[in-house]
């Protein structure tokens, strides 16, 4: 059945803005966008007034937890490699595509080396074929400048992204946090900032050789930034993103050793914190995902140095990064092409935007609403959030992928 979306805010690009109208589907696509109503029979859903925008991509999530997708907002989620078994073989790719559907469309990334260990080039044309829309070293650095050359060469002849962790691992190797006053101060084994720079200096290089597509999963200093920001002005093929816990925290949040801002990349002082904004506002960073990577007890509740990296993310990713429309620093649709027209292109699927022919992956939002962010009631498989007791605004009223709701 087709649906017609009316007195809703609809939600553009950055130069379209937000516009009053309506919205028609047609199976699972998008039909028109600020017409007419259609001849053909269809459900008539009143928008209230509410925003009326594409669901959320959710570039790089380490599981598919699709209660904590659909309190977020999240249509899509593409998955990292780093799984168990990895997912480094065709039929791996096949299976994870799988999952979740047909109320949410999993993409999972393939291994950009066999069992993520930067030794040997995986697969990569197969899991293509398999269906694999772009290609990940996972939370490992390719520390082989031979092996990451070829690997570059492979995926631009494939024309595949690679999405790359950004840490020199002879810098970080044992670090548990970012060097500065916190991490003395609480004894931590920690590393330089500059160790994402220097990881950052060495691909661009390659990637002037090879001119293959690379996109920096989470760039979150000064340095690392510039070095993008100048990489771009030079017409060179790379993207980058960020997690909103990297540019609304700073170190301090690890005070007192608590391990739920225990991340990966560690997080930063605070001038790298206002730098990852200004990079924001600036254009510099093209995606802000989740980084979703729920983790018990068994992985958190131990000493800082001994607990695993990374937070529940899914279910205040919009919530948080409304916080960057609220400030000024960007308008709505800004927010909408960093959280789903950018990912989405970067996976090249017809989603991530309110366009005719594209997939009816649609989110009502109530931009205002008023919540809590609480462990204790996260839908996500854990909820081990920093975030724990903020008040935030932003909630998804309604989620409708390919047009159904769900």
């Amino acid at each position: 059945m087709s649906k017609y979306f009316t007195n809703a805010q609809l939600v553009g690009s950055a130069e379209q803005g937000v516009m009053a109208g309506s919205l028609a589907t047609s199976g699972d696509l998008i039909e028109t966008v600020g017409g007419t109503e259609p001849q053909s029979k269809s459900d008539k859903i009143d928008c209230n007034g509410l925003l009326l925008a594409p669901g959320i991509v959710d570039l790089g999530v380490f599981v598919i937890d699709k209660p904590a997708f659909h309190f977020g907002g999240v249509t899509r989620a593409a998955l990292m490699p780093d799984q168990s078994p990895v997912l480094d073989l065709p039929a791996m790719i096949k299976h994870n595509s799988a999952i979740g559907k047909p109320d949410l469309w999993s993409h999972p990334i393939a291994a950009a080396t066999k069992s993520l260990a930067g030794k040997q080039l995986a697969e990569i044309g197969l899991m293509k074929d398999a269906g694999a829309r772009a290609v990940s070293t996972g939370r490992q650095w390719i520390a082989d400048s031979g092996l990451m050359f070829k690997l570059l060469q492979y995926c631009q002849s494939l024309d595949l992204p690679l999405i790359v962790h950004s840490e020199d691992a002879n810098l970080v190797n044992g670090a548990v946090a970012t060097s500065g006053e916190t991490a003395t101060r609480l004894g931590l084994a920690s590393a330089p900032a500059s160790a994402e720079a220097l990881s950052i200096a060495r691909d661009l290089t390659l990637v002037e050789e090879t001119r293959a597509h690379v996109h920096f999963r989470q760039v979150t200093t000064e340095r690392g930034l510039n070095l993008i920001r100048k990489a771009k002005s030079q017409g060179l093929p790379v993207t980058c993103g960020i997690t909103p816990a990297h540019f609304l925290l700073s170190d301090i949040a690890i005070s007192d050793f608590r391990t739920f801002a225990r991340l990966s990349p560690p997080l930063r002082g605070e001038d790298d914190r206002q730098a990852c904004i200004a990079a924001i506002a600036d254009g510099t960073i093209d995606i802000i995902s989740s980084g979703h990577d729920p983790r018990g007890p068994e992985d958190k509740r131990l000493p800082f140095a001994e607990s695993e990296p990374g937070m529940a993310g899914a279910e205040t990713l919009l919530a948080l990064a409304l916080n960057l429309v609220k400030d000024g620093m960007i308008s709505i649709g800004r927010l909408f092409e960093l959280l789903s027209a950018n990912p989405a292109r970067l996976l090249n699927v017809k989603a991530g935007s309110l366009t005719a022919g594209y997939e009816a992956d649609l989110i009502l939002v109530d931009p205002d609403a008023p919540w809590q962010v609480d462990t204790r009631k996260m839908a996500a498989a854990a909820g081990n959030t920093p975030f724990h007791g903020l008040p935030v605004q932003g909630r998804v009223k309604a989620i409708y992928k390919g047009g159904k709701a769900i």
